[in-house]
């Protein structure tokens, strides 16, 4: 069967600088896998290429079968690709409901102009959602109000209204607490399991890659030298010399 995402070969340079150089990675339908590496690796621009920020200097993507390559972000959102910053994308004007119904809104105009004539079904998706998220007693508030964490779980919420087959998730648990982070872990492997979405998570924080507990991909230098489970690419010399470091936990 055929990966659901598959990028192949990819390069990405800025006038002198190479930020990527000839990356190859797939991700199966329902797969969630998760990309570490030092600062300045790639992991961001193969983000930006991937959801068409940036057009590849060489290679290629396909997503579905089809090849996106250098297609512009808001054809690919449409394929079924939706990403998350590292700086939560939310409307906080907007009450936290309100921040659901976009996408619902906008997944139903997609679908057919008529779905915006129809949306019975936003609402009891829209409130299961906050139940998930633990954000139901919060529904009427701003969601420039919440704390920092809850803004983080509304972005993941608003992308998982919107019927995406693929997130991108870039460092999800920035500026998280222990407690806030290792729920937002459990809440991604609870959503992948239940819901088949494919997930490529960047971060940067190992005890969350570790309680993810899939397959990780290594980046270093712009392409990927390592893919394994979090155990096997902890224990890579070269890893923890690189990256993870001598004290890096097991």
């Amino acid at each position: 069967m055929a990966p659901l995402l598959e990028v192949r070969d990819v390069a990405k340079a800025f006038g002198g600088v190479r930020a990527l150089a000839g990356v190859r990675l797939a991700t199966a339908d329902g797969e969630l896998r998760c990309i570490i590496g030092p600062n300045g690796c790639g992991k961001t621009t193969l983000f930006n290429v991937i959801s068409g920020a940036f057009p590849p200097t060489s290679g290629s993507v396909r997503f579905a079968g089809g090849d996106i390559t250098g297609l512009p972000p808001h054809r690919i959102s449409r394929l079924g690709i939706a990403r998350k910053f590292q700086v939560p994308g939310i409307y906080p004007n907007l009450t936290v409901a309100e921040n659901l119904e976009v996408p619902l809104v906008a997944g139903a105009g997609r679908r057919s102009p008529l779905g915006l004539l129809r949306p019975a079904a936003a609402p009891a998706h829209a409130r299961d959602l906050l139940a998930r998220f633990g954000l139901a007693d919060l529904a009427t508030r701003s969601a420039g109000a919440l704390a920092h964490g809850q803004k983080q779980w509304l972005e993941i919420a608003m992308l998982l209204a919107g019927e995406a087959r693929l997130l991108l998730l870039d460092e999800p648990t920035a500026g998280m607490t222990m407690g806030e982070t290792a729920a937002t872990a459990d809440l991604i492997r609870s959503i992948q399991a239940e819901r088949g979405i494919a997930l490529l998570v960047i971060e940067h924080d190992m005890s969350f890659v570790q309680r993810l507990d899939c397959p990780v991909v290594v980046m270093m230098r712009g392409t990927v030298v390592r893919e394994g489970s979090y155990r096997e690419v902890q224990s890579d010399p070269a890893v923890r010399a690189a990256y993870l470091g001598p004290a890096a936990p097991c």
